[in-house]
């Protein structure tokens, strides 16, 4: 299954990643409209430890927790690998937030989680915050 992968020696710290897919998961026809004076709610963010920066994302685990310990059945992974919240099932309880060893599960607007689903269900087709990443440290692919 491809994943996104960070190469973080070549990653700036610029955040476009966080941008890019706040603005493809929004809905909006521009990026102004979807982020202008609005909170955003990406899906990837930005670490800084203060040595290096790079974009932390879900990994699509091959056995994953935050689905077993979803309490509503809203995290599943499907045929494809990856795993999805159906957000008009999450109850807002945030117990995959907990149990992800990652960190790559946040609270979104309105109270549901969200968490990186590879742009499958959205206009891109391919993540946006790989495609957006300006010094390419991140990268869509399969490894072994």
């Amino acid at each position: 299954m491809k994943r996104v992968f960070v190469d973080e020696q070549w990653c700036l710290g610029c955040h476009l990643c966080e941008y890019n897919c706040a603005y493809a998961n929004s809905g909006a026809d521009s990026m102004v409209k979807a982020l202008k004076d609005r909170q955003i709610f990406p899906r990837v963010r930005v670490e800084d430890t203060g040595k290096i920066t790079f974009a932390l994302s879900c990994r699509h685990c091959s056995d994953p927790i935050c689905v077993k310990g979803c309490i509503s059945g809203a995290l599943s992974k499907g045929t494809d690998g990856a795993v999805r919240i159906d957000r008009d099932k999450c109850v807002g309880c945030f117990t995959c937030i907990l149990l992800c060893p990652y960190g790559a599960v946040m609270a979104g607007e309105g109270g549901a989680a969200i968490k990186c689903e590879l742009c499958l269900e959205n206009a891109c087709g391919a993540p946006a915050c790989v495609a957006g990443c300006p010094n390419r440290a991140l990268v869509y692919e399969e490894r072994g």
